[in-house]
C-alpha cells in the first residue's frame, strides 16, 4: 500500500468541488507542457509524459489544463501519458479561446463554439463525462446566460460535471451563479499578485473552491533571485525552497485554496509538492501577506 509519504500532494488536505467531487488540495496546471508561447508541442515530450504520470504518482488528484494550450497539445499529453484514468483523479479542462500564433488568444463565447469545445476536449482527452469544465473568460460580446446556458445543456446531457469561471470579479461570479451553480474560481493569485483577494475571501465565504493560476508568478517565485528579496532565506530558515514557501501560503489561506502550480520539469514538480508538509502559523501567514502585497 502507498504511505502518504510517498504521496506529499495528498498531505494539502481534500476538498469537495461543489460538495461532492473530492480532491487533493494541490493540483497541477498544464501550460507550461507546450511549446513556447503556448504553441505547439513540448521540446521534450517524454518529459512531459513523465511528469504527468509522476504527478499521480507523488499524489496529485487535480490536473488542469484547457483546449487552447498548445492549442491541443496539453489534453492530448494527459491522455496519452495517463488513459485509462486512475480512480478518483480529475481532469479539469476550459474553453472559449481561439488561437492565432504564439501568445496570441481570443474570446469566444458563442454558445455552437462552446458546445463545440467540449465535444473535442472529450475526444482528445478519451472521457465520456468532464467532471470540471472552466469557461476560460466570460465573452463581452455574447450575453452570459447563452454561454452558461449552453454548459448547462451540457451538464444536464451528462458531458460534463461541475462548472466553473475563470479570471472574473465577485460581481460576475454572482451574475454567474443566478444561472448555474459556480463550483470553482480560477483567478492569477499569488504572494506577490493579491488584487483579486476580495474574489479568493468571496468564494471561500462560499464554499466555491478558488484556484489560483500563476500561483508562483510565471515561475518569479521560484528563483531566489525573484521579486521578493527575504523569501529566499525566510525559506532556507524552514528548509524549504521560495516556491515551497509560497504554495505553502496559499494553502494557509482557506481550505477553499487549490493551487495549480505548472512546470515542463519533473525535478520542479518533485519540489513542488512538498509545499503540502508544510505548516505556518497564523503569524507566519499574516507576515508574508502584508509584506509581497502587489509587490
Amino acid at each position: 500500500m502507498t504511505e502518504l509519504t510517498d504521496r506529499p500532494a495528498a498531505a494539502s488536505g481534500t476538498h469537495l468541488i461543489g460538495g461532492e467531487l473530492p480532491v487533493a488540495r494541490l493540483g497541477l496546471g498544464t501550460m507550461r507542457l507546450t511549446g513556447p508561447g503556448i504553441w505547439g508541442p513540448p521540446a521534450d515530450r517524454a518529459e512531459a509524459v513523465r511528469l504527468l504520470r509522476r504527478a499521480v504518482e507523488l499524489g496529485v488528484g487535480l490536473i488542469d489544463t484547457a483546449d487552447s494550450y498548445g492549442p491541443h497539445v496539453a489534453e492530448e499529453l494527459i491522455a496519452e501519458a495517463l488513459h485509462p484514468y486512475p480512480e478518483g483523479l480529475v481532469i479539469s479542462t476550459k474553453g472559449g479561446y481561439t488561437r492565432q500564433g504564439p501568445d496570441r488568444w481570443a474570446v469566444v463565447g458563442r454558445p455552437e463554439y462552446l458546445r463545440q469545445c467540449v465535444e473535442l476536449s472529450l475526444r482528445r482527452l478519451r472521457l465520456e463525462r468532464i467532471n470540471l469544465y472552466h469557461l476560460h473568460r466570460i465573452d463581452p460580446a455574447v450575453p452570459l446566460a447563452e454561454q452558461l446556458g449552453v454548459l448547462a445543456e451540457l451538464r444536464a446531457e451528462g458531458k460534463i460535471g461541475h462548472i466553473g469561471l475563470s479570471e472574473v470579479e465577485v460581481a460576475e461570479i454572482e451574475a454567474a451563479r443566478a444561472v448555474v451553480p459556480v463550483a470553482t474560481v480560477q483567478n492569477v493569485f499569488s504572494l506577490t499578485r493579491q488584487r483579486h483577494r476580495d474574489t479568493l475571501d468571496h468564494c471561500a465565504r462560499e464554499g466555491i473552491a478558488y484556484l489560483p493560476f500563476f500561483p508562483l508568478g510565471r515561475g518569479d517565485l521560484a528563483r531566489p533571485d525573484g521579486p521578493t528579496p527575504g523569501l529566499a532565506e525566510l525559506a532556507a530558515a524552514r528548509a524549504a525552497t521560495p516556491a515551497q514557501l509560497a504554495l505553502a501560503w496559499l494553502l494557509h489561506l482557506s481550505p477553499t485554496v487549490l493551487p495549480i502550480p505548472g512546470t515542463s520539469r519533473t525535478a520542479h514538480l518533485e519540489q513542488n509538492v512538498q509545499a503540502a508538509r508544510i505548516t505556518l502559523s497564523g503569524a507566519e501567514v499574516a507576515e508574508l501577506t502584508a509584506r509581497w502585497t502587489d509587490v
